[in-house]
């Protein structure tokens, strides 16, 4: 059975550049706009419930607004721009990232507060975005090889992002990173408005605004269900109450969308080994990988009774800079790679050697440096290949049709894997300590959990069904887009 066609066209007859220099610096400065305001803020969140004269418990919701509008974000302006072009969505995040800036430097309370870190999360679609211009104007060559640019520019500045956000708000306060923020996104906005191209909407009828909805209610309800159920209770009403409703909101939008021409995403295509596959090798590698990098290893190695007792710079230092770094140079080698090799073979390269990096971590975890060494691996495996073959291989395994559909839904699990991850982390932690758990011990279930999920999502990627030959992501220099069999 078809999802759309038996055949494809091929995307364009029109020969693509390898190169476009003043685009991909547009589109890099467009996203560093919006990532700032996730790597930059971290280290400043106490500042927040200090000069806001909030609680921990406000500023904890604004991280889960921002991570939460930033999935929906992505599932509705990529699909938005299949109708009315990238080049205007693209200009709609670029704008909601400034008015959010604004509104988060100048907040005189934490409800401005929220509202600006709301607007900054919706604006998440300019990752997808980006990565659909340069597939939609670039040659396959030229296309991975600036994906694998825009990856690395998404991770921001191989850690030095987080340590100056941390220095501007120990000196001007937290104001300050949305000043710094804003200044590179207005520049990012002219910039993209002067040379990213004007390409036509890519398909034709109208925007599926009712499944939308569902869809956008059925992640709701699942990522905050996730990100709130430690503090609530995971038995708790108000967790069962968000979780069981983001589901039923998911049912709802398959229901809606069936039979649908227009709808968000085609769900013979999300049936297929094209998709699903995909998106769950998606959420299960940042489940196992983020949990981990972002809960489990800086308590653990900042745990004085566990491991080595390091201060947060140290720990910072030790075991999240090397990887942050190395995928500043990872990710691009992963773009120049892809192309030659096929986006598919990349994610399975990358799965396994995240896979095999943790295999040594967890076992070694209070080996100190061979912890070092292990993560610093993940520079290569996982902010490089993974994070880049994935991305680009959702975005040229979509049909021509529905270019934004897959990318869009895929930048969705991006949060949905994060919040799965270190709400896991976070739980098995905190049941580790409830039956007197100490030292190491502490934290060894959660760790032994990252390494399972990885080993899930080696499985998953192998699921991901391989494009026949002279397609797509199977032989690199021809870019056809065939029909999805179910």
């Amino acid at each position: 059975m078809s999802s759309r066609s038996d055949t494809e066209k091929p995307r364009s007859e029109k020969p693509r550049s390898d190169s476009r220099p003043g685009m991909l610096l547009a589109l890099a400065l467009a996203v560093l706009g919006y990532q700032l305001n996730a790597t930059m803020l971290s280290p400043a969140l106490p500042d927040v419930i200090h000069r806001l004269h909030t609680t921990s418990g406000l500023v904890g919701l604004s991280q889960t607004l921002f991570f939460l509008f930033a999935a929906i974000g992505q599932v509705t302006l990529a699909r938005l721009s299949d109708y009315r072009g990238r080049k205007p969505m693209m200009l709609l995040a670029c704008l909601l990232v400034i008015v959010g800036d604004i509104a988060c430097a100048a907040a005189p309370d934490i409800g401005v507060f929220l509202a600006g870190r709301v607007l900054q999360g919706f604006s998440a679609a300019l990752f997808t975005l980006a990565f659909l211009t340069l597939n939609d104007t670039l040659s396959p060559k030229g296309f991975g090889r600036a994906a694998g640019i825009i990856t690395a520019v998404n991770g921001g500045f191989a850690g030095v992002d987080a340590v100056f956000g941390g220095r501007l708000a120990d000196t001007v306060g937290f104001r300050g990173i949305f000043l710094a923020g804003l200044a590179v996104s207005v520049a990012g906005t002219l910039a993209v408005r002067k040379t990213v191209p004007a390409t036509p909407p890519t398909a034709t009828g109208r925007m599926d605004w009712r499944g939308t909805s569902f869809l956008g209610l059925g992640l709701t309800g699942l990522l905050i269900g996730l990100a709130q159920g430690q503090s609530w209770g995971w038995l708790s009403a108000p967790t069962a109450g968000c979780v069981l409703g983001g589901l039923v909101g998911l049912v709802a939008f398959v229901l809606v969308s069936r039979g649908n021409r227009d709808a968000i995403i085609d769900t013979g295509l999300l049936a297929s080994r094209r998709a699903w596959p995909l998106l769950a090798t998606t959420v299960l590698t940042l489940a196992g990988a983020f949990g981990a990098l972002t809960l489990t290893v800086p308590l653990f190695t900042q745990d004085p009774h566990a491991a080595y007792g390091l201060n947060a710079t140290e720990s910072a230092l030790l075991f999240a800079t090397p990887a942050q770094a190395i995928g500043v140079i990872g990710a691009p080698l992963a773009g120049i790679l892809g192309p030659r090799i096929g986006w598919r073979r990349s994610v399975i390269i990358g799965s396994a050697g995240s896979l095999i990096a943790f295999a040594v971590a967890v076992p070694f975890m209070t080996s100190q440096w061979i912890l070092v060494a292990a993560l610093a691996v993940l520079g290569i495996t996982y902010n490089g290949l993974s994070i880049t073959a994935i991305n680009a291989l959702a975005v040229v395994s979509a049909p021509a049709d529905q270019k934004g559909a897959l990318p869009g839904l895929n930048g969705a699990c991006f949060g949905i894997g994060a919040s799965l991850g270190t709400a896991l982390a976070s739980a098995l932690i905190t049941a580790a300590g409830s039956v007197g758990a100490h030292g190491s011990g502490l934290y060894a279930t959660a760790m032994w959990a990252s390494l399972v999920l990885l080993a899930a999502a080696m499985v998953t990627t192998l699921a991901i069904k391989a494009a026949p030959k002279g397609v797509t992501g199977a032989e690199p220099a021809r870019e056809v887009v065939p029909a999805l069999h179910m």
